[in-house]
């Protein structure tokens, strides 16, 4: 269905303005009696899926730093993580003070209402850097290489949780000008054209990420310098987010925030992220980098 309307998106260049009503899309994959399987759903479960199945397959290569048991354990822990980290997240860099939302801090109960929306990108990094941190105590492994090794799995998750952010019809962009052909009017967002940023986040940090890292890894000997990759996908995906947040609405709570400051704070979020980044790409680079026989943990 999804290739369906972005080949319908392709072919209504030229014409104005397209209607996103007009894709045909539905955030439901199919719907019995009270029961709806939502494409958000679909799509977490298969970005955890892959991110699985290719950390599975890549203990198998000489020298990984885990076992398939350590695996099994980063995944559980990561899935709550990214539920944990994103809700917490939300709470602190979206509701309270001057945002307009009342601080889910100060209603407790509210933090475990998931089916109410509001999840944080930077509250679920953090959570997932917790459990991989822990994880890797526990098992006595290097967090650096460990990190390199779930870095190149995430990008899937980015791309599926953002294809589903469209089809849903939601986190639409700003109002688009004349130049942007593909552009579109999403539901309750007024009747102006706007830029799909959620296609935009798709590309940048989904698809493109996977492109660069995946290669790298199976190609090339940057798993063997601690950090390289885990920076490189920090770095990325910061650079991604930063760059599509300038067509990204930003959320309404917020817009004064965004004003005042001259960035929104889904960019102020994504700058340490850069630097944190490059910082471990350089320190990965300037090092030597490790013997290929190092010995894989049982």
């Amino acid at each position: 269905m999804l290739s369906l309307s972005l080949a319908t998106l392709a072919a209504a260049a030229g014409s104005a303005p397209l209607h996103y009503q007009d894709l045909g899309l539905s955030p439901n994959v199919f719907t019995i009696g009270s029961f709806a399987l939502r494409w958000y759903s679909l799509a977490y479960l298969a970005g955890i899926l892959l991110a699985y199945w290719h950390t599975s397959k890549a203990v198998k290569a000489p020298g990984a730093p885990l076992a398939q048991r350590h695996v099994d354990d980063l995944f559980f822990y990561c899935t709550l993580g990214v539920i944990l980290g994103g809700r917490l997240g939300y709470a602190t860099f979206y509701t309270g003070g001057d945002t307009g939302i009342p601080s889910l801090w100060a209603h407790p109960g509210e933090l475990v209402k998931l089916w109410h929306g509001g999840m944080s990108f930077h509250g679920g990094l953090i959570g997932v850097t917790l459990a991989i941190a822990w994880v890797c105590w526990r098992g006595k492994l290097s967090f650096l290489r460990v990190t390199d090794y779930i870095a190149v799995a995430v990008p899937f998750g980015m791309l599926f949780g953002r294809l589903a952010n469209f089809v849903n019809g939601e986190l639409w962009g700003r109002v688009a000008g004349p130049d942007v052909p593909w552009a579109m009017v999403f539901p309750g967002a007024g009747d102006l054209p706007r830029h799909p940023s959620q296609l935009y986040e798709a590309l940048l940090e989904g698809l493109l990420l996977a492109v660069i890292l995946i290669p790298l890894f199976w190609k090339t000997r940057a798993r063997w310098r601690p950090g390289l990759l885990a920076g490189l996908f920090t770095a990325g995906i910061g650079l991604g987010r930063f760059v599509v947040e300038f067509f990204r609405e930003p959320d309404e709570q917020l817009q004064e925030f965004a004003r005042q400051t001259g960035l929104s704070m889904g960019q102020w979020l994504t700058i340490p992220l850069i630097a944190i980044g490059l910082f471990f790409v350089i320190r990965a680079l300037i090092r030597p980098e490790l013997n290929s026989g190092s010995r894989t943990p049982q």
